[in-house]
């Protein structure tokens, strides 16, 4: 009987030799933006473990983006280089190396969650986070600025820009960051979106900034390469966004061509009450397939091999995600081939462990 996860699967001219990515995981461990040692050795041993694709954390466009002054960054051209060295130790053990390009808004600015998390004042190394409304994501936080139409423009070409030098450091997947509460959902969200100008109030004017980047992420980006674009389906609270509203941007996205959507949920709100277990952002990841006629990744809670098989065989996702499982085990994929009985090609160094 065929293995589904571990077939390969091709979007334009790039085949990913199985269904298995690590998804995006922030480290904490740069300095100005810059890749080191760790993301080099971390981000390389897995490709090692047999995962299709790689993908580098949410790499913020520009330096008021970030989430903490330890992320990742590529806004500017000194920052490709380190990046340049990790997209090939990911391409040299024969996987695809992706990146994720982000701006955190109102949710920058913060120490590492290993310090706690929170907001960081300007006076102690921290600066002044945007937002499309001044609304802070917790009550007490300092308020964000209100970004002006010329801001949404620049961040705008910050994307652009950032897109182009990922393709000079050697990416072949690139994938915007439009979840979790960061700035592209903030504007998605009428929980943090209360303008009253083109880019606030109605759906079509809440998508527009998602759009506006996406469409010149894609024009930069090869048409033999694809562009993925990851959504918080639902905030979990009633009124908010939601999976019909993400599966008409979905259908949107598809039609300047977006390649797949990874379907994760939540972080405009605080405090919301998630039905948490295996496999919970699932459904939405299967609705928007089906609904809006694109590919999807599935994200959340995915850490046993046969779940995943599931997922794919079922249709229910086009590849899947791993985070944390792939941190406890870098050799998920590796380890998901033997446990489902399918022959995968071992790194020749690590044959006696097999």
């Amino acid at each position: 009987m065929p293995i589904s996860l571990f077939s390969p699967l091709t979007f334009r001219q790039l085949t990913f030799k199985n269904r298995i990515a690590v998804s995006p995981m922030c480290q904490y461990s740069c300095e100005d933006g810059f890749a080191t040692d760790w993301h080099l050795v971390h981000l390389g041993s897995r490709a090692v473990g047999g995962a299709a694709l790689v993908m580098v954390e949410a790499t913020a466009v520009e330096d008021r983006g970030r989430i903490s002054p330890a992320d990742m960054g590529l806004w500017k051209d000194e920052q490709i280089p380190a990046l340049a060295r990790v997209a090939s130790v990911i391409k040299s053990n024969d996987a695809i190396p992706g990146i994720q390009l982000a701006h955190a808004g109102r949710k920058a600015s913060t120490r590492p969650p290993w310090d706690g998390g929170q907001v960081l004042p300007p006076d102690i190394g921290g600066w002044v986070a945007v937002a499309p409304s001044p609304v802070p994501f917790l009550s007490g936080d300092p308020v964000p600025a209100e970004l002006s139409a010329g801001e949404i423009a620049h961040i705008v070409n910050s994307f652009a820009a950032a897109a182009h030098r990922a393709l000079e450091a050697g990416f072949e997947v690139v994938e915007i960051h439009g979840a979790h509460g960061y700035l592209i959902h903030e504007f998605l969200s009428p929980l943090s979106n209360q303008r009253q100008d083109g880019y606030g109030g109605s759906f079509e004017n809440r998508i527009r900034f998602a759009l506006e980047i996406s469409r010149r992420v894609r024009a930069i980006w090869p048409d033999s390469w694809p562009v993925f674009m990851r959504l918080s389906c639902s905030d979990w609270v009633d009124g908010a966004w939601d999976i019909v509203q993400s599966v008409e941007l979905a259908r949107r996205l598809r039609d300047i061509g977006i390649d797949l959507i990874d379907c994760s949920s939540g972080g405009a709100a605080p405090h919301v009450r998630i039905p948490l277990g295996p496999g919970y952002q699932v459904p939405f990841a299967s609705q928007i397939r089906r609904e809006a006629r694109i590919a999807t990744g599935a994200v959340g809670m995915i850490t046993d091999p046969q779940q995943a098989e599931q997922i794919v065989s079922q249709g229910d996702a086009d590849i899947v995600l791993l985070a944390r499982a792939m941190l406890r085990d870098p050799y998920w994929a590796l380890n998901a081939a033997r446990t489902l009985g399918f022959p995968i090609e071992l790194p020749k160094q690590y044959l006696r462990a097999f």
